[in-house]
């Protein structure tokens, strides 16, 4: 049943590619880490220009949302190389990724949102978490992509000094 499982989500740890240029990694990181702030910065000002209510929400202070941000989007770009080492179709597996953590995120709103907090400035936290999976996933997936593995030919030998 576990190899069935691991199957379908196809964690088979054998990877037929090389793992992203350490550099790729790092610029996607901060490319990541930069755009998520801008479109949760964006958002907010889009919000409190339409729903003037929002204007002095809490969670919409940039301390609020930028600690967070940061800490998801880093742990997110620390999970790509990861991923990359233990699947052979990692941009597969990382987007059904981005998707379940993005709904387990939402959980949190959900609860602020039962619990009182105005609803449509739960939403916008709603849309800040997805266009956070989105600018980190494409980040991660275009910047720093996998490189096909590169084949020696049998016959040669290697070039020894």
């Amino acid at each position: 049943m576990l190899t069935r499982v691991m199957s379908l989500v196809h964690l088979d740890f054998a990877p037929n590619h090389e793992q992203p240029q350490a550099g790729r990694v790092a610029l996607a990181t901060v490319v990541s880490l930069v755009g998520s702030l801008l479109a949760d910065a964006v958002l907010v000002v889009i919000a409190q220009a339409l729903i003037p209510g929002t204007k002095g929400y809490a969670h919409f202070q940039f301390g609020d949302y930028a600690k967070l941000t940061v800490i998801g989007v880093l742990i997110a770009c620390a999970a790509w190389p990861v991923t990359t080492r233990i699947t052979s179709q990692p941009r597969w597996m990382f987007l059904r990724m981005a998707v379940l953590v993005t709904l387990v995120l939402w959980l949190p709103d959900v609860y602020i949102l039962i619990k009182g907090q105005p609803g449509k400035a739960v939403a916008v936290l709603f849309v800040m978490h997805l266009a956070i999976a989105l600018v980190t996933y494409n980040a991660l997936v275009r910047l720093a992509p996998v490189r096909a593995r590169r084949h020696q030919p049998r016959h040669a030998q290697p070039v020894t000094r």
